[in-house]
């Protein structure tokens, strides 16, 4: 990713960032996606130790769910 942040200075030093706003989308979309990658993670290592469960039978018992509906 290649941003064209302008930099405002305050007193000489740095103070604000001003970016397009394509890129503060770019940089939004970015950090949701991480969030998500490190929510994933967690979930992933708080369940590790669960049994599994087949496909076929994950699927049986959401199909005969939605039928009694």
């Amino acid at each position: 990713m290649e941003f064209e942040p302008q930099i405002i200075k305050k007193d000489g030093a740095n103070e604000f960032v001003v970016l397009a706003y394509k890129d503060y989308l770019k940089i939004k979309q970015t950090l949701e996606d991480y969030k998500d990658l490190v929510d994933l993670r967690s979930a992933k290592v708080d369940t590790i130790k669960e049994p599994g469960i087949p496909f076929n039978a994950a699927k049986e018992s959401l199909l005969s769910k939605k039928n009694k509906n």
